[in-house]
């Protein structure tokens, strides 16, 4: 019999046919809220976690692989940000990449649930690190659409931290052309995006692909990547934007050389030679984004197949 220490699981639905389940060693914190359903966990293998709607979000364990590269490519893309524009990331993990950079003056986190917010601030330390204490952050409690249609400011870099787009939770219209659109007038010269896309195995990319395409269309310059987290049971994407073009084979000690000269602190993941890698696709996948042809709309938003059941099993004698 194999040793199997948790009675306590998170089922997450991958796709119609496949499960991840997670073993849960403790629940921190339980709230159905104005828009979600919202856990904070301990695992027996990754640490604490975030789970909303039933899909996970990040943990202590393995957040470094997705919060390092969402956040290092479009800094280094613009070179010297100012004023950053963070859309989604309630935990605090993205804030706190984008607030080691030096040249940062001014960060506004927007996310539309401010119960898990504060949740996050109290249970999960580990991720925000107390970057909620920083004075360059400011955090506003609101959709992402009402603060781009009145915000007076033109952002350096804007990242698009939002969760998945299913159609029960509050962000599938976020991942929409209009979105992306406004999220380019929200920009100022020589500003970059970069928009978390989902997952890239082949049973479960046509959201990315089609992300890519959209993304494409607005910008004309939309460069896929990926970083593999393991409790996400997929490799994940994200596209970076910019007015100009994107390089596809930047030279490591080029950026190593940046990230010295710019950030505070030791990486855990990510570096020159990292996202080297991470920007070569696979064939297949280049192949499917240069093939794609439609694009989302508000009138036809991507509906991301997914969501979780938490299920207790007896424990074991």
């Amino acid at each position: 019999m194999p040793d199997i220490r948790a009675d306590f699981w998170m089922n997450e639905y991958i796709t119609p046919w496949d499960i991840y389940a997670h073993g849960i060693t403790k629940v921190l914190a339980y709230r159905r809220t104005a828009f979600q359903e919202m856990y904070i966990v301990e695992t027996g293998a990754y640490g604490k976690a975030l789970v909303l709607d039933g899909k996970w979000q990040s943990c202590t364990g393995d957040e470094f692989l997705y919060h390092e590269p969402l956040v290092h490519p479009v800094m280094l893309q613009h070179g010297a940000p100012q004023k950053v524009l963070i859309l989604g990331g309630g935990e605090g993990a993205t804030a706190r990449e984008v607030l080691r950079w030096k040249t940062v003056t001014r960060t506004v986190m927007v996310d539309i649930d401010g119960d898990v917010v504060e949740s996050c601030k109290q249970h999960l330390p580990e991720m925000h690190q107390q970057c909620f204490d920083d004075p360059r952050l400011e955090v506003v409690i609101d959709d992402a659409l009402n603060v781009l249609d009145r915000t007076e400011d033109a952002w350096d870099v804007i990242i698009s931290d939002l969760s998945d787009p299913i159609e029960e939770g509050p962000s599938f219209k976020l991942f929409t052309r209009e979105y992306f659109e406004k999220l380019k007038g929200a920009l100022a010269p020589g500003g970059a995006v970069v928009v978390q896309s989902g997952p890239v195995g082949p049973a479960e990319m046509k959201l990315h692909v089609r992300l890519a395409h959209t993304l494409d269309c607005v910008y004309g310059n939309a460069r896929s990547y990926t970083s593999y987290v393991p409790t996400y049971a997929s490799p994940w994407s994200f596209v970076l934007c910019a007015d100009t073009p994107v390089e596809a084979r930047p030279d490591p000690e080029a950026v190593d050389a940046k990230l010295a000269d710019n950030v505070n602190g030791s990486l855990t993941m990510f570096d020159g030679q990292a996202f080297l890698g991470m920007l070569q696709l696979p064939k297949h996948l280049r192949q499917a984004i240069a093939e794609e042809t439609q694009v989302y709309t508000l009138r036809e938003p991507p509906k991301f197949f997914g969501k979780g059941v938490v299920k207790q099993t007896a424990p074991t004698q």
